[in-house]
């Protein structure tokens, strides 16, 4: 069920973004990330993903929770989400272009802004948080027709990223919905 990953790396008040070659999300501004390799943990994929993709292996990596979805009533899926902070003093110039996309540092109010359609839809729903609360959230998104219709974070345990088998994942996820309802 949870076969990704994602990480928000920040320095200061910008995010390194990745503006997609393909889908899904291509052409949109996004985290970096990927899908998960057989035998890996989801810490230890997103470690990969970002030295393959962005070259960088920041200091911290911090769990931030899940995005789930459904799209058009039916097809479920769902990432691992991560924050990373760049300091300061680290050069990390953009643009870049790679195999992946552009990468590039976006200001904070440049990825919230009201009129602002070139991001993934759930990111100016769910990005503060995962920058800037001490918490673990699922971010559960459901979308019909390419649109994001429902969009809420719901606050989870930490220690949801280091469940391993999908059967225990999928039933403490369904739990907590039911929890919830």
């Amino acid at each position: 069920m949870i076969a990704y990953n994602i990480c928000f790396i920040r320095q200061g008040d910008r995010v390194l973004l990745l503006n997609r070659n393909k889908p899904s999300w291509m052409g949109a501004w996004n985290g970096i990330g990927g899908k998960l390799e057989p035998g890996e943990t989801p810490r230890e994929s997103m470690m990969r993903e970002m030295r393959e993709e962005t070259g960088l292996v920041p200091g911290g990596l911090d769990f931030k929770g899940l995005v789930t979805w459904v799209v058009d009533d039916k097809k479920v899926g769902g990432m691992y989400v991560y924050a990373a902070e760049l300091s300061e003093e680290t050069s990390y110039p953009t643009p870049i272009g790679t195999e992946e996309g552009i990468l590039d540092w976006k200001e904070l109010a440049w990825i919230l802004h009201p009129k602002n359609r070139g991001v993934a839809y759930n990111i100016p729903k769910s990005i503060e948080k995962i920058l800037y609360d001490d918490r673990c959230f699922e971010h559960i998104c459901v979308y019909q027709n390419g649109e994001l219709l429902q969009h809420e974070s719901v606050p989870i345990a930490p220690d949801i990223e280091w469940v391993t088998d999908p059967a225990e994942l999928a039933a403490l996820l369904l739990n907590r919905k039911k929890e919830l309802s």
